[in-house]
Parts: C-alpha cells; sequence; structure tokens
C-alpha cells in the first residue's frame, strides 16, 4: 500500500453539521447535532441529537430547518451532552462544509460552560476548491447538481452530512486517493483560511513589517492593521475570526487581502494610522481625524494666580505651553473638572464656572481654599496648578527643525527614512543622500492628536533611544496646520 494514502486509510473523519437559531456564534444557540464517522472507506458509527436552545427559535429558522421550539423542548441541553460529544470527536477530523461555521458554534459552546476545544478541521468548501478549482460555486446545492449527489433533506443536520460523505467518497473516485490524500494532508497543515480567498493566500504574505488591508465584494474596504509580521498576524485573524461576532462577520465578507511592507514597526504604525483616517475602513474602531483640537493654556491674572483657558489655536513650535490635548470643550472641560477635584482648585480660576463677584461655588463646599477671593496665598495656590497640569503639559519638539527616522530591516535589505516635524510624519524616503535635496517649504501637515501620541512614544520613550535620528535644516519646514472645524 502507498504510503501516500496512509492517511486516508487510519484517520477517523467525523462529519458534522449543525443547526442553528442564527448565525451568530456568539448569541444563537445550536439546535441539532448530526456526526458520521467514516474511516478507510466505511461508516463505523454515527450520532445525532436534537438540543434545547435554551431560546426561542424564530419563525424563519422554523421554516429554514423544519426544526421548531414544540421539537427540542424536552431535548437536552448542549451541557448534557457535552461530554459525549467531546468524547466522540476525540482523535478525529472534525469535517464540515464552511467548517468555520460549525467549528465556531462547537467552540462557543465549549467556552459557554468554561471549556476550551479545538481539532483538526477540514472543510469541504476548500477541499472543492482545491479538488476542483474550475469550478466557481462549492456551495453544497452545487456539489449535489455538480456530482450528481443523492437527494438529501437539506438543513437538517444527517441530511447535510449525507450530502458531505457522497462528496468526499466521489471526489475520491473521480481524482483518486492519492491527490485527495495529498489535498487533505495540505488542508489540515495549514492555518484556517476564510473559504472566498485562494487557498494558498498565506503563502504569498511577507513575513516582515508593515500594514495589511482586508477588502470584501465590491473591493469594499473592511480592515487595515499593521504588524511586525504581516504573515503571522493574518494567520492569527483567520484562526481566532470565530472569537467574536464582528470577526465572523468580517471573515464571511472577506474577499481579497493585499499588504505594505514597511522597514520597521514606527513606518508601519504611522501608515496603519493614516489609512484608517484616511480610507475609513468598515470594521476599524479607532477614531477618525478630529475636526477640531482643543487644549488648555495657563496665563496668570492680576492678582498673580494661575488661571486656566480653553484654546483652539494652537502653535506647534511652542507646545510646551499647552495642557492635554481634546476632542472637544466637554473632553476638556471634564479633564479640569478632575483636575479640580483632586487639587482643591478653583472652578472660577480654571473657566468651569461664570466670572462675577463672590466666591465660586466648590468655595461654600469648602473644597476651594480662596483663590477666587484673593483669599489664598498666591504661590501655594500656582504650585497646586502646576503640580495638577504637570502630567498634562505637551512635548515640545526637542529639534531645531525635521528629522529622518531611520529603520532598515537586514532580512529584507529595505530601509525607511521617516522625515517628521513637530511630531507629524511628512514624508518616507529610502536613501539617505535624498535628504540633501529633500525641500519641505511650502508643503503643509494638519497637527493630528493620535499621530502626536504615538511619535512622542517612539521617539522619547525607552524604545527612541536605540532609534538613529538624521537631523535636517532648520530652513526649509513645512506648515503645521491645526484642525479648526
Amino acid at each position: 500500500m502507498s504510503e501516500t494514502v496512509a492517511f486516508l486509510d487510519s484517520a477517523t473523519f467525523a462529519f458534522l453539521d449543525l443547526e442553528t437559531t442564527g448565525g451568530n456564534a456568539m448569541h444563537d444557540r445550536i439546535t441539532e447535532i448530526g456526526i458520521r464517522f467514516w474511516r478507510n472507506g466505511e461508516v463505523v458509527d454515527e450520532w445525532q441529537t436534537l438540543l434545547n436552545p435554551e431560546t426561542q427559535i424564530s419563525s424563519f429558522i422554523e421554516r429554514l430547518t423544519g426544526i421548531n421550539n414544540d421539537m427540542v423542548a424536552d431535548a437536552p441541553r448542549f451541557a448534557e451532552i457535552a461530554d459525549t460529544l467531546r468524547e466522540k470527536l476525540k482523535d478525529t477530523v472534525f469535517v464540515a462544509h464552511n467548517a468555520r461555521f460549525d467549528y465556531g458554534f462547537i467552540k462557543a459552546e465549549f467556552r459557554r460552560l468554561g471549556q476550551a476545544f479545538s481539532s483538526r478541521v477540514l472543510c469541504t468548501v476548500k477541499l472543492s476548491r482545491r479538488l476542483y478549482p474550475e469550478f466557481r460555486r462549492h456551495n453544497m446545492d452545487a456539489l449535489i447538481a455538480r456530482h450528481g449527489l443523492p437527494d438529501v433533506q437539506r438543513h437538517r443536520a444527517m441530511g447535510d452530512v449525507t450530502a458531505m460523505q457522497a462528496f468526499f467518497e466521489a471526489s475520491l473516485q473521480d481524482k483518486g486517493a492519492e491527490q485527495v490524500e495529498a489535498a487533505v494532508r495540505h488542508l489540515l497543515r495549514r492555518p484556517s483560511v476564510p473559504s472566498h480567498l485562494p487557498p494558498d493566500i498565506l503563502e504569498t504574505l511577507p513575513q516582515a513589517p508593515g500594514v495589511y488591508r482586508f477588502y470584501g465584494e465590491n473591493d469594499v474596504l473592511l480592515y487595515v492593521g499593521k504588524s511586525t509580521n504581516i504573515l503571522q498576524r493574518v494567520a492569527s485573524h483567520f484562526s481566532g475570526d470565530h472569537n467574536s461576532h464582528r470577526g465572523v462577520r468580517m471573515s464571511q465578507s472577506l474577499r481579497r487581502v493585499d499588504w505594505t511592507e514597511t522597514a520597521g514597526e514606527l513606518g508601519a504604525l504611522l501608515l496603519e494610522l493614516h489609512q484608517i483616517k484616511t480610507l475609513n475602513p468598515l470594521y476599524n474602531r479607532r477614531s477618525r481625524a478630529a475636526k477640531t483640537l482643543v487644549s488648555i493654556e495657563l496665563t496668570h491674572n492680576d492678582a498673580g494666580y494661575l488661571q486656566a483657558r480653553l484654546v483652539r489655536e494652537i502653535e506647534p513650535h511652542r507646545l510646551g505651553d499647552y495642557f492635554g490635548l481634546f476632542r472637544s470643550i466637554r473632553d476638556a472641560e471634564r479633564a479640569l473638572k478632575g483636575i479640580a477635584a483632586k487639587n482643591d482648585l478653583c472652578n472660577k480660576l480654571l473657566g468651569l464656572e461664570p466670572e462675577g463677584e463672590g466666591p465660586c461655588f466648590q468655595r461654600t463646599l469648602g473644597r476651594c481654599k480662596g483663590a477666587c477671593e484673593d483669599d489664598e496665598d498666591v504661590t501655594r495656590y500656582n504650585l497646586r496648578m502646576q503640580i495638577g497640569f504637570h502630567n498634562l503639559r505637551l512635548t515640545t519638539w526637542p529639534w531645531q527643525g525635521p528629522v529622518g527616522v531611520v529603520e532598515h530591516n537586514r532580512e529584507r535589505d529595505r530601509t525607511d527614512i521617516l522625515v517628521i516635524y513637530n511630531w507629524m510624519h511628512i514624508a518616507t524616503l529610502h536613501d539617505e543622500s535624498d535628504l540633501q535635496d529633500l525641500s519641505l517649504g511650502g508643503q503643509s501637515v494638519t497637527f493630528d492628536l493620535d499621530s502626536y501620541k504615538l511619535v512622542v512614544k517612539a521617539l522619547m520613550g525607552r524604545d527612541g533611544r536605540s532609534r538613529r535620528i538624521v537631523e535636517l535644516p532648520a530652513v526649509s519646514t513645512p506648515d503645521i496646520l491645526i484642525p479648526d472645524g
């Protein structure tokens, strides 16, 4: 016997199908499980059961599956059959049509019990795509018609199991054991891939830093992400997308993946940030560009007390004079109230109450020490103000002009020089000689809160010390614009 078909002779394939109350494994439940165990060309066992989903079955699902609430009222709950199911699936190959759906529901049910479940998974959609790439459609109805499979009761567990098994056996007869064996081995050794993507998609992705993009039907951009290893990160999306309803929906919509390599992590972070804000992918949760930015400036009043005022016009060359960057006046006022409460500061001097005669309201509650009535020592009050606002002080750009942050990837022989000024990414070059001819005069870039935070952390944090930075002449600098709505 050929060693190439030894796996088909020895492995037990568990052809499994579920009926459920809906398509969301996080919220919907299983109503029926059917499994047929197949080994070396023979059915060795089968098992099926209705399940009480512990929730109502909608009229739509009743019409689709024929399973109604009365049928499952006295059926066991998943918790009652979990141990039996685990034992039956032990050491088998979990086979399902669009296996991501069935496998995700089984994992979700075990997770509700506080248990993990994992198995080798074979998707017959992907098996069909690999064995019959000349065909466009690989859903169950298409397979039944194409291969002349027996009519079955569709959308009932054992009916769909019978169709799956028939397809598998028809493929063995049509393609031969060695070709089916090779396809099965290939699919089992690969990370799971959404069924609408090419089976070899992971083989094309680089093990390098960069940004990847997921596209859906009509090339709608679904998601933008970054990683220091694009292949590894994308593969983790595919293997973990059953963990959330959002991941399942994105996986089902996914039609295409593309990517842009970078030399290092900072370049990937900046590119990801830019593309999320400008391309507006559907599934990214990170904030879009703010229409306005609000900050806080401290000035002295006539009595010498420090007072706070909200400002919209920020001068980027003196960021150290401002405290905090906020997306709205409401966010800034919330921060002021927190600082006032922690440091016994005056609400009038913080701009939280209208100016006028008499004490602030906090004074009547004993939470202000009297600065609003010139009753408190100016030096002590101002010291508390400085302490309260210290952690919000913005970081002034420490260089005279723009800098080039050099990232080099030896394995990919790639160099990126990220030109940054006042915490904003201006351009990316790939050769240091190009820095000499770089002219930034006349260019402009809008100051962005997320970019500010990202670049400050990258350049001023612990990792920033190891980055190579090339200072550029200050005579040619871009204009940094402030969002003004």
